[in-house]
């Protein structure tokens, strides 16, 4: 059983197959070579970054103990590891120490603006951030869909960080919610 169709039926949430081709997409057109992931899970979308080209350096991180083990095991049974680092850490209490061209953010999502204020200063002029999962099942662009209270309140975070990176005169920003379950594209301005 390959690596995806395992994390899906363990019910591990792993990036959807149209985000992936963006970000695939993305890196290919841009020449990314150093990249940053929040939220491991078991590897999979790092694994596929990696495969891009062996020049790519992927740094990333992941809070929950086993899943990192697993990404670990993921990482070396495709002969990775070279290319692929993964941290066992709480993403609030990182030490950044690189820059990098592109960083991948499929994390706590209420915690979105707190990773963009402590990552941006670690992504090159022009470099982009991209943000997954924005549409949040569309409750974003519709919260009259659910009215479960903590849904809610998670949608409402959501809501006002898009204000807030919209407003934010730092970045060129493009939003998709037809790609996955919608990403933020936040692209830094070389100020």
């Amino acid at each position: 059983m390959d690596l995806k169709t395992k994390a899906l039926s363990e019910g591990v949430p792993i990036i959807k197959d149209g985000t992936l081709e963006h970000l695939k997409g993305l890196i290919i057109k841009n020449s990314y070579r150093n990249i940053l992931e929040l939220g491991t899970a078991v590897g999979y979308s790092a694994i596929e970054m990696a495969r891009i080209d062996p020049l790519i350096h992927i740094d990333t991180i992941e809070r929950d103990k086993e899943r990192y083990k697993e990404a670990l095991r993921n990482i070396a049974d495709e002969h990775l590891q070279d290319q692929i680092d993964v941290y066992l850490e709480d993403i609030r209490e990182l030490k950044l120490w690189h820059d990098y061209d592109l960083i991948f953010i499929d994390a706590a999502k209420a915690h979105y603006k707190e990773y963009l204020e402590m990552t941006i200063d670690h992504l090159v002029p022009y470099g982009t951030i991209v943000f997954d999962n924005i549409a949040f099942h569309g409750f974003v662009k519709d919260n009259s869909l659910t009215h479960n209270r903590h849904t809610l309140a998670m949608v409402k975070k959501m809501q006002a960080f898009l204000d807030y990176v919209q407003e934010d005169k730092r970045f060129d920003i493009m939003l998709n919610e037809d790609i996955g379950d919608g990403i933020l594209e936040v692209r830094r301005k070389k100020s």
